[in-house]
């Protein structure tokens, strides 16, 4: 049974990452007409209303645990997607996927402080920092311009936030790897994107002044973007990461930028410049250096941590 179960979280857990990476464009687009931290706030708050609608019976259930835990994976929620919407108007949508998929790298090697670390897992091993290397250069030749050679004040302020967004969705994975299997994820779903939506509403007037122009394309977006790539997606990861090891999700989030380079390519030619190219070929080669060499077996949260009895 828990074969079937991990084989079913692999599965919907990859339709997730298509599902994210495709929205990339959607997202871009639709930021000509709203400031992109309203963006967020709406997103998420139809994300939460929709689940909180569906799965209504489950806040009865809910303990001052429940609460914690979605206050702590929704605020890791929050610093993911802020930073990436933020940076996303100032960059390219595969410059963002690619940067976003660093989580790849960073899971592991935030993985070597003891707290991070999920419950029985490993530390990082010399494949991870090596991985982190060839994914550092990646990032320097992706986002700066081969005029500027390889100066750090070259890179753009829309790369930089996206860097920090990297950073809030690998402590999303691992806050999930050790919460999950402990809250039923039906509970962490509607709390993780009720808080995240909170944290949005405070930050947002901090860092921008909201404007919104209502357009087709931007209601598209919000429609897609909240229902399928939050309500239903976090739904999805929630449950799958119960049945997943830390380092297996973040793999499978490594399909992230590969799916939106394609859609951009396909609905808006875009193109990487030769030097772009490679640092996104280092990026993929760290991914790969620091996941598909033999290593211990790791539990997943699933068997790290027995599951609550009453599901």
């Amino acid at each position: 049974m828990s074969g079937s179960r991990s084989l079913r979280a692999h599965v919907l857990l990859f339709a997730v990452v298509f599902i994210w990476g495709a929205t990339f464009v959607l997202v871009k687009d639709a930021l000509h007409d709203i400031s992109p931290l309203l963006f967020n706030f709406l997103r998420m708050t139809l994300a939460f209303l929709c689940l909180a609608l569906f799965y209504r019976r489950h806040f009865r259930r809910m303990s001052r645990r429940s609460f914690l835990s979605g206050a702590v994976v929704g605020l890791c929620l929050a610093t993911g997607y802020q930073f990436q919407t933020a940076g996303l108007r100032l960059t390219t949508p595969s410059k963002s996927a690619f940067i976003t998929g660093l989580v790849v790298v960073l899971v592991p090697l935030l993985s070597a402080t003891p707290f991070l670390r999920p419950g029985g897992g490993d530390p990082p091993r010399w494949n991870a920092w090596c991985g982190a290397l060839a994914a550092f250069a990646g990032i320097v030749l992706l986002t700066t311009p081969a005029r500027s050679g390889f100066a750090f004040s070259a890179i753009g302020i829309g790369d930089l936030l996206t860097l920090g967004c990297s950073l809030g969705f690998s402590l999303h994975v691992l806050a999930l790897a050790h919460l999950a299997p402990k809250i039923a994820f039906e509970q962490l779903a509607i709390l993780q994107t009720g808080f995240a939506a909170l944290f949005m509403a405070i930050s947002m007037p901090l860092f921008e002044r909201p404007f919104v122009h209502w357009t087709p394309r931007l209601v598209t977006a919000l429609l897609i973007a909240a229902v399928l790539a939050t309500a239903v997606a976090f739904t999805v990861q929630s449950w799958a990461q119960q049945y997943l090891p830390a380092t297996h999700t973040a793999l499978i989030l490594a399909f992230e930028p590969v799916f939106a380079w394609i859609t951009s390519f396909l609905l808006l030619g875009e193109r990487l410049s030769l030097r772009a190219s490679v640092g996104a070929l280092l990026i993929l080669a760290g991914i790969a250096l620091t996941e598909f060499l033999p290593a211990a077996v790791q539990p997943t949260a699933h068997e790290g941590v027995p599951l609550k009895e009453s599901r």
